[in-house]
Order: C-alpha cells, then structure tokens, then sequence
C-alpha cells in the first residue's frame, strides 16, 4: 500500500503552498445518450403529436355539443328562480312533498313558454309586416342610391373632376352595393339553414334544461365525494358555490340586458323616425346576448337602414346607439351584475376575439363565462396556496429581498 503523506509530499506545491487542482479528462462518449435513448424520446414526442392533434380534432368536432349543453346550462339558470318561487311556499308550510321539485319545473316550463308563445303571437305579425315592408320598398332604396351616385357625379363635374376619377369612383360605389346585396344574400341564406339544421335544439335543450335543474344537488354531491373529505372537499364546496354565483349572475345580467336594450333601442328607433323601429329594436334584443358581435351587428344595421332615409336620421342613429353603449356598458350593467363577474372592458374584448378565433361564434358566446370561471379557480388557488399571485414574488421591491436575505443567517 503507498502512504497517503508520501504522496501528498511527493507531489509538486502551488506558489502558496497548495496543491495544483489535477484537472479531470470527461469521457464525452460516456456521457452522450445513446441511440436508444434518443429513439426513445422522438417516439414519445411523436406520439404526443398524434395524440395531441386527435384530441383537437374530436373537441373542434364537438364544439356544437358542448355549445348546446352550455345554451341548456344557461336555459336552467333563468328558470331556477321561478322553480324556487313556486316551491317556497309548499316548503314554508313543510309540505314541500305536494309540490315536488320536477312538478316546480314542469310549471315553470308551462309558465314561461306560455308567455313567451302568447308574446310572439302578438309581436310576430308586426315583424313579418315591418319585413315585407323593407323587401317592398328596396327598389326605392336602389333608386335613392342611385339618385345620389349621380347627384356626385354632377358635382364632381362642377369641380372638373377628370372622368377617369370620376369612372373609379362610380366603379367603388357600384362595387360596394353589389357585395352588400351578396353579403345580405349570403346571410339570409345562411340564417335559414341555421334555423333549419338547429331546429331541434328547440327541443332538446329545454330537456337537457329539465334533467340539470331536477338532479342538480345530486351533480353537486357526486363531485365532492370524488374529492377526500377535509380542507380539499370545503375548498371544492367553496369553488362550485363561486361557480354557481358567477353563472347565475351572467344569466341574469344577460336577460335583462336583452330586455333592456330591446326596450330602449325600439323606443328609440320610434323617436327618431325608423320605419323599422320594432323589427330592428326585436332584432338588438336578441343579438345583444352575444357579446361585442351582437351590438356591432345591430350597429351596422340600425345605422344602414337609417341611412336609405335619410343622411340626419343615420347621423342621428349613430350617436343614439354611441350614447347608449357608454351608458350601458359603464352604468347599468355593472349594477345589474352586482357581483360574481368583474371584468375590464379590454379583457372582455380579448376573450371575445380569442373565442371567435378558436370556435366561431360559439366560441364568442362561452368566451366570457369561461373566463369568468377561470378568474374564480385563480382566486381560489391563490387562497388555498397562501400565495398573493403568481409574479408575486418578481414584483416584490428589491429593498425588500435585500433585508430578507440579509436576515438569514
């Protein structure tokens, strides 16, 4: 056996009595992987790839499905109250077993869509009459264009506007009547098949509607038994009560809304001279369910209707409708809502865009209950993780980090 010391004596010293660091020799050949290892890892990038691209292409294959379960999830919030109401008084005088909870639902089914086919019933003819009157009175409205295509060009003639100039111009206006007539073709095409291949949604999300609103409880408790009982299972309690809080208040913020605008824009409309003033108020109801889209539509409608009239009542559709968005928008529907969604105007236009991009117009319909949900999950998260946010700690001031660390010993 060699003697540590003597080795240790035996070999050369630093400057300072130290003894040289003997460098290391890696084997590069030892330490790359090897070729299974690398076949290995593209199979599995391989495989993610495929399994990632048929996932995408079953959920883009049932977005229609979950976009119909969502319409019946929403459906069973606006009916909720009304089976409450009917059940309470049953309940206070503990004799809820004479009006069972899908009894409840059956009359509320009655009750609404009673009112709403008598509500048709009345409206409807006025609308059909207001549309076959518009369809009447659109080749008054092409001469009405025409007539003023050619009062410009006289003008442009008295300010010796060369023809060529004047040849584009014609062309660019000519141009844009034609694909505005293809584009309202397109549409009304486009609206009848949608009423005809989704016709029997009519049915089947009020059904689906029924069986959420009579075995709602039962959904609750499956949930939390999947989760152990303690801290996770109040959390999750806590989470489905937020969720709840936040869905009932977007629905009900959302009827209302409908109603409100519907009501305002149709009086308005009277007012200001619009000879289709039921028609397009119906129409800025309905649409106004969808964000952004929606009154953007109504928008270029209303103010394109005004404009055959005349060139004030446009200009004066345009500021009603400006007027009526602002008040809206930062006055009576952050009452409405009251609590449950708090969203910036700039958030809720990103996620209606980022929902157009990845599901159409589904996807602008779910964007913002979806982001809401998620908004509620972050909070909870934080809660249960103690944590003030995700960038909490890069965002802390440097003071701050220095005497932490300082304070370690």
């Amino acid at each position: 056996m060699i003697d540590e010391k003597e080795v240790r004596a035996a070999a050369p010293t630093g400057e300072q009595g130290e003894a040289p660091q003997t460098p290391q020799l890696i084997d590069l050949a030892s330490t790359s992987p090897s070729y299974s290892s690398i076949i290995r890892v593209v199979i599995v990038v391989l495989l993610l790839l495929a399994v990632k691209d048929f996932v995408v292409s079953i959920l883009s294959s049932l977005i229609y499905l979950f976009f119909m379960v969502v319409l019946a999830i929403f459906l069973a919030y606006l009916i909720h109250p009304l089976v409450k109401l009917i059940q309470r008084p049953f309940e206070d005088r503990s004799i809820g077993r004479i009006m069972p909870r899908s009894l409840a639902i059956a009359l509320s089914y009655l009750i609404v869509f009673s009112f709403l086919a008598v509500a048709v019933s009345y409206v409807a003819p006025k609308i059909i009459d207001q549309a076959k009157e518009f369809a009447t009175n659109a080749p008054t409205y092409m001469t009405y264009v025409q007539n003023g295509s050619n009062e410009l060009n006289r003008r442009l003639d008295r300010m010796r506007v060369s023809e060529s100039i004047q040849q584009q111009i014609n062309d660019k206006i000519n141009g844009s009547l034609t694909a505005m007539g293809e584009y309202a073709s397109t549409m009304l095409g486009a609206a009848a098949i949608v009423i005809i291949t989704y016709a029997p949604w009519l049915v089947l999300v009020p059904i689906l509607a029924f069986f959420f609103l009579k075995d709602v409880n039962m959904f609750r408790i499956g949930i939390l038994r999947i989760v152990p009982v303690g801290e996770w299972r109040t959390r999750v309690e806590s989470v489905i009560y937020d969720v709840n809080k936040t869905l009932a208040a977007y629905t009900r913020a959302q009827l209302i809304s409908c109603l409100l605008i519907g009501f305002i824009c149709t009086t308005g409309f009277y007012l200001l001279g619009n000879n289709y003033a039921l028609l397009l108020g119906i129409i800025a109801g309905i649409l106004e369910f969808i964000p952004l889209i929606g009154p953007l539509t109504v928008a270029v409608l209303a103010i394109s209707v005004a404009g055959l009239e005349s060139g004030w009542e446009a200009l004066w559709t345009a500021i009603f409708l400006i007027v009526l968005r602002i008040v809206h928008d930062y006055v009576t529907y952050p009452r409405i809502v009251r609590e449950g969604i708090h969203m910036h105007p700039l958030a809720i236009i990103l996620s209606v865009l980022a929902g157009e991009q990845v599901a159409g117009i589904p996807g602008v319909f779910i964007a913002i209950p979806l982001v809401a949900l998620l908004t509620v999950l972050y909070k909870h998260i934080l809660e249960h993780s103690g944590s003030r946010g995700l960038f909490a700690g890069l965002l802390e001031p440097k003071e701050n980090s220095e005497e932490n660390a300082g304070a370690t010993p």
